[in-house]
Order: C-alpha cells, then structure tokens, then sequence
C-alpha cells in the first residue's frame, strides 16, 4: 500500500519531508514529488499548488505514475463554522464545490454532486486528532477558486451549502481520487475565519501558516503510524 500526501502550498508539505526516510525525489509536471517512508511506510508527499485544476492534475499523477492506495490532503482552511476555532481541524466527511454547477459535474465519473471521505480514513483522522490533543470535526468542506477573505461572500456561501469551512482544493482532490477509486481524506486545520481578517493575515501580510500546519502534521504522522 503506496500512501499519497498532498498539500497546496510548499509550507502544507514540508514538514511531512522532513520526516521522510530513504527520500527520493523527482520533478513530473511541474510538481516535486517526494517518494521515501514514514513509520515504514511507503509515502509519495507532493505540493499541488493552489486551486482545483492543479490538485486535480497531481492526484491523477499520483494514481496513475505512482500507484497510491490511498490520499490524504493536508491543509489550512477559513472556518465557517462556531463548532470548531483557530487551529482546531475539520475532517471533510462531505466535501464539495461551492462555484459549481454541481449537476452538470455529475454527468461524467463519478457521477456525484459531492464526494465523501473514505470512513476509515475519516475515522483514523479522528482518533489521530484525539491522541494529538486537537479538537476536530467530521465536517462538511467547501470548495473553490477564489480565496475567501470578506464577510460578504462568506455569508452567501454559507447560505449556499452551509459549509464548516472553505478552502480551494478538496472537491477536485476528491473528484479524481473518487474517478480513481482510491480512498481518500481532506484534513484543514483552521487559520482564519473567511473574513476580512483572514484577507489582511494572510494574503495582505503574507503571515506564515508554519503554526497551523504543524498541527496538521502531527496527526498526519499519526495517522500513517496506525494505518
């Protein structure tokens, strides 16, 4: 069993990479993808980038030149929710697109207007989030291609499809692993809250998400360690 690890931003990876053994790396399409273990097992850890296209285009890689049996993507997210804070996760039992025509989507493989985490996968995340001493949800995650960063388009989407967070990859990471058959998890640990606030953080300020993600590796760590 080949575990597939992604993260948008070089900062969501990174420090999966360093804990990496046997390391190898070579660059496919524009993406580096790390090949090594961890816990003895065999991992292939990547950065996509940001946005749907380029999560989807690096998970068909990772199923079709790499052979992973399973996905986990790691990452921050804005909360949308009052059931979780800064820095707790949401674990994407349901994710989905919130800038999508949801019913023309589903006319070709997987034929789905939403996707579901695997429940092993969900489950494990759980307990991994329980045993770092995180709070977490199994949550519902919505996604697009634009940053949300203002209250006003927060407030429609969350009208919308009522979403615990919002972030910019996990439907398409979900899509292609669903059209690959490959189970597949969205973890996002929380950095912000889709409001202007998070815009002036995070995108004005260019402020470091080392802290966030480091939650996010410690129970992706412990996750394959009990897989």
């Amino acid at each position: 069993m080949i575990y597939g690890i992604m993260g948008a931003m070089p900062e969501e990876v990174d420090q999966l990479c360093a804990r990496l053994q046997d390391v190898t790396c070579e660059t496919y399409a524009g993406v580096d993808y790390h090949r090594g273990t961890l816990h003895g097992r065999p991992v292939v850890v990547c950065c996509a980038g940001m946005g749907k296209a380029n999560a989807a285009s690096t998970v068909q890689v990772l199923c079709t030149k790499y052979g992973i049996g399973r996905l986990i993507f790691s990452g921050v997210a804005g909360n949308m929710t009052g059931k979780i804070g800064i820095g707790d996760v949401c674990v994407g039992e349901t994710v989905f697109y919130h800038d999508a025509e949801l019913d023309m989507l589903a006319q070709s493989a997987p034929f789905l207007t939403e996707y579901h985490g695997d429940p092993a996968l969900v489950q494990a995340a759980l307990h991994a989030c329980s045993a770092c001493g995180v709070k977490a949800i199994a949550g519902r995650i919505a996604t697009g291609d634009t940053f949300v960063g203002d209250c006003a388009t927060k407030a429609a989407i969350a009208e919308k499809c009522h979403p615990d967070c919002v972030e910019m990859e996990g439907a398409a990471v979900s899509q292609i692993a669903a059209r690959n058959g490959v189970p597949c998890v969205v973890l996002r640990a929380m950095s912000d809250n889709a409001d202007e606030s998070g815009y002036e953080v995070l995108v004005v300020k260019d402020f470091s998400i080392a802290e966030y993600v480091r939650t996010a590796t410690e129970i992706v760590v412990r996750m394959i360690e009990t897989l």
